[in-house]
């Protein structure tokens, strides 16, 4: 191994070999506390330490790096205590993530490090959002993502090194291509020849560097910086090493040729530079020997601590109450100003555009969005107001985008994606799921982000353009999910979602769009999350329902003036207004959960299964289930209005009524 010392001191060099055996003593140990069965679980790093060591040193402290599980170069660089490490990994109160998450699982502000979620490819976009947000405070700042051979073949990779791409981010994308994906070897995942070169197909910049070379990795990264920051274009690094031990250690490693470990051994990244700086005369092996029992002390020391704090003790308040990020923004009630009758649709954007004002820090994405104004036309004029950097066109990477607007909220913006189609968010499922609505649970990262979700049926567009799939977000803890039916509360509750810290995901239904309107406040207001709006009181049937639902009820009350029917319209399904439940039920003890959504794993078993828990002795009959067909949503409009509840209204009213 060829080391280069040009431009480095005699103190620079004895720092990174002090950086490079710090994560070395400590994995060592590790591996020890492991096989005496003290420790539960180790991804170790062993051989791979100069790439994380090298490209954290050569980063300015308060850029954020996306690290993996084999990265424990970029905490101990960043002068994480490692006692707090320790008992982040023993699972204890006093961790970063208040024993919630394992390993490297977790991020710290603090340190400037974004944990990571085990399907690896999402760090990415997330980097590509903490560097828009550079990009647009115009700070001469860059974000660093790790990726492994194996994540390279991840769809969220392709997706965010396009996004950063085509939006000219200040990203490193930095691959640790260390020969096996667990134990699949990389001519088994990909056959060009280095994954360097996929850069190309991206028109980014890209090289492949010895990665256990530590002068290498920490030149070329620092070099990479400067390049993106004055180019303002992103680079794909790929560093070649090995991993010296199993993909994690009870995985072990017999499906690696022996011969490779003595090949690579030879190339430690330790003791190749060590060997190298001893033969410089930049120290001594005394020197080593004191360095060695100073990081030892410190080693014992962190253990001490770590092995001194006791098991969590389970606070089930304390773990409910850390599911959503405080929001302390009080409600902005109208002032009884002028109203105006608006459209839908109309309410929608008046909301989105007041808020843009409200927040500068504000940033609309979506394909399609700018000029065009989006596929409904909701943001039609923004471009010309607000800006292209503000009200950004996406290519088609949903994944990416959600990421991005993660990475946004952790750089302290807000940010708002337009999913063209409700039924588009499969493509982007894992970031929402995984990623936006578990982060403030597991470290205290809020993800200020609003998802618009054009939803449902009503207007024959088929089985992949018309779906009811609010259920799938209800069931997800960290979400909020919020579905109007009036243009007014289509305006004050997108206000409000915007305003407020958390992810929504925010349910317009495409079949209200034109057809409802109402008057609306033209002054910017909030309407509350998590609050029910009582449409009519009645005495004989309740009706619970949201979106459509409410103005099939409607239509249907006005039509049989002879029973009496107590609506409520939910407008949020997470959280339940269970109050406003109870209360309806209480006044007629007869109810029919009514929504679009299929039956089966609808909220309407959620909203059945609280009330006969909840508000038995109040009911005189079952609670009845109206929703529509379990099937695929079909195009012909006399299939689809066949499949939508509302067909079957009046059978379900009617069986309730002569129970």
């Amino acid at each position: 191994m060829q080391f280069d010392r040009s431009g480095f001191s005699n103190e620079q060099l004895r720092e990174l070999y002090t950086e490079l055996l710090r994560p070395r003593m400590i994995e060592e140990k590790m591996l020890l506390l492991l096989r005496q069965g003290r420790v539960s679980k180790w991804f170790s790093g062993i051989g791979q330490e100069a790439i994380a060591v090298g490209a954290t040193l050569a980063m300015d402290e308060d850029e954020y790096i996306m690290p993996l599980h084999r990265n424990l170069g970029v905490f101990t660089a960043r002068k994480v205590p490692f006692d707090k490490l320790f008992m982040q990994w023993q699972g204890r109160k006093e961790g970063f993530s208040k024993g919630r998450e394992r390993s490297f699982h977790f991020g710290t502000n603090e340190y400037h490090i974004c944990g990571m979620i085990s399907h690896l490819g999402p760090q990415l976009a997330i980097a590509d959002g903490v560097a828009l947000a550079h990009k647009l405070r115009k700070e001469h700042k860059i974000s660093l993502a790790f990726s492994g051979d194996g994540g390279t073949s991840e769809g969220d990779f392709h997706e965010a090194l396009n996004v950063a791409a085509v939006w000219g981010l200040p990203v490193i994308f930095l691959i640790e291509n260390n020969g096996y994906g667990l134990s699949t070897p990389v001519n088994e995942q990909f056959v060009c020849k280095q994954l360097a070169d996929r850069a190309a197909g991206y028109g980014m910049k890209g090289m492949t560097i010895d990665g256990n070379n530590i002068l290498e990795v920490y030149k070329t990264i620092k070099e990479a910086r400067e390049y993106c920051i004055q180019e303002q274009k992103p680079i794909l690094i790929e560093c070649m090493t090995f991993r010296m031990r199993g993909h994690e250690e009870a995985s072990g490693v017999k499906y690696v040729p022996k011969e490779m470990f003595a090949e690579w051994a030879l190339k430690d990244p330790l003791t190749s530079f060590e060997n190298y700086l001893l033969s410089e005369k930049v120290f001594s092996g005394h020197y080593i020997n004191q360095l060695r029992e100073s990081i030892q002390k410190e080693i014992d020391a962190g253990l001490a601590a770590g092995f001194a704090e006791p098991p969590v003790v389970p606070d089930t308040k304390e773990e409910l109450g850390d599911v959503y990020a405080p929001n302390d923004k009080e409600p902005t009630h109208t002032s009884g100003g002028d109203k105006s009758e608006k459209k839908f649709i109309q309410a929608i954007s008046d909301g989105l555009r007041q808020s843009m004002e409200q927040y500068p820090n504000l940033v609309l994405m979506g394909q399609d969005i700018a000029e065009y104004g989006g596929a409904f036309k909701v943001t039609e004029g923004f471009v010309q107001q607000f800006g292209k950097e503000r009200v950004r066109n996406t290519p088609l990477c949903e994944s990416a985008i959600v990421g991005t607007a993660l990475g946004l909220s952790i750089k302290g913006f807000k940010a708002m994606m337009e999913m063209q189609f409700a039924d588009f968010v499969t493509v982007g499922f894992n970031q929402i799921i995984n990623n936006l609505a578990k982060i403030y649970y597991r470290w205290g990262q809020n993800a200020d982000v609003v998802i618009r979700m054009p939803t449902g049926a009503g207007v024959g567009a088929g089985p992949f353009h018309s779906q009811s799939n609010e259920a799938w977000f209800v069931h997800t803890p960290g979400l909020k999910v919020v579905y109007p039916s009036t243009p007014e509360d289509a305006k004050g509750l997108l206000i409000a979602a915007i305003e407020d810290p958390n992810p929504v995901m925010f349910f317009e239904h495409k079949a209200l769009y034109r057809s409802i309107s109402g008057m609306v406040p033209d002054e910017y207001y909030t309407i509350e999350i998590g609050k029910a709006r009582q449409v009519q009181e009645g005495e004989d049937v309740s009706i619970i329902t949201y979106g459509a639902g409410v103005h099939w009820a409607m239509e249907y009350a006005a039509k049989h003036a002879d029973i009496s029917f107590d609506i409520v319209d939910l407008r949020t399904l997470l959280p339940l207004d269970h109050d406003a439940i109870k209360a309806s039920v209480e006044r007629t003890g007869k109810v029919l959960v009514l929504h679009e959504d299929c039956m089966t794993g609808g909220i309407g078993g959620e909203i059945a299964a609280w009330i006969s828990e909840n508000c038995f002795g109040k009911l005189d009959a079952p609670v009845i289930r109206c929703a529509s067909l379990d099937t695929p949503i079909p195009f012909a409009i006399e299939l689809e209005q066949n499949f939508l509840a509302k067909s079957r209204l009046d059978e379900c009213v009617q069986k309730l009524v002569n129970y």
